[in-house]
Formats: C-alpha cells, sequence, structure tokens
C-alpha cells in the first residue's frame, strides 16, 4: 500500500460537520496526494475512513477514489446494518442488494 494511502488510513474515519475548516481541508488535500487509480487493496483500507456524515463533500471525493479500482472492490462484504450510510452508498454502487427494511 502506498504512503499516501497508508496517512490517510492511519488518521481514521472523516470528521463530522463539526470539523474545523483546517480539518476537512486537511484531509481533502491527503485525497488528492492519492494518484489513481487505486489498488484493490487501498480501495478496502480507504472504504473503512468513512465518517458519520460527508463532511462538507469529502465523502463523496473518497468515493470517487475508491471507485477508481479497477476491480470495483468485489470482494468486501455486505457491510451490514449496523454500518455507517457511506458505507452502504459504496455498497449500492458496487451492486450490492439490501433486502427490504
Amino acid at each position: 500500500m502506498r504512503p499516501e494511502v497508508q496517512t490517510f488510513v492511519a488518521d481514521g474515519p472523516l470528521s463530522d460537520w463539526g470539523a474545523s475548516e483546517e480539518e476537512i481541508d486537511r484531509r481533502e488535500r491527503q485525497l488528492t496526494a492519492i494518484s489513481r487509480p487505486v489498488t484493490s487493496e487501498e480501495a478496502a483500507a480507504l472504504a473503512t475512513c468513512f465518517g458519520p456524515d460527508d463532511c462538507y463533500g469529502v465523502a463523496w471525493t473518497l468515493v470517487h477514489l475508491i471507485e477508481t479500482d479497477p476491480g470495483a472492490v468485489p470482494q468486501l462484504k455486505d457491510p451490514g446494518p449496523e454500518a455507517g450510510d457511506w458505507a452502504q452508498v459504496l455498497w449500492s454502487r458496487w451492486g450490492g442488494e439490501h433486502p427490504a427494511a
């Protein structure tokens, strides 16, 4: 795994809407430092970094980065009902299906 990805993942999940402008800018810079495409291993690691909301759009940047993996990370399992909304968004975009609630 490339150092840029390791750095982003090591900083943990994205903050929520209460994050400072500096924190949001820092995480955005970290994401833009990761060249595309990402590997399946990197995509799987990045998929663990979603926070509770869209972090002022940074979560969408993360989704789009993960989706540059040519393999579309099919080996990831259904995140389950306890997972956050962003894990569900990503799973659905990968073609996962969920039973009706």
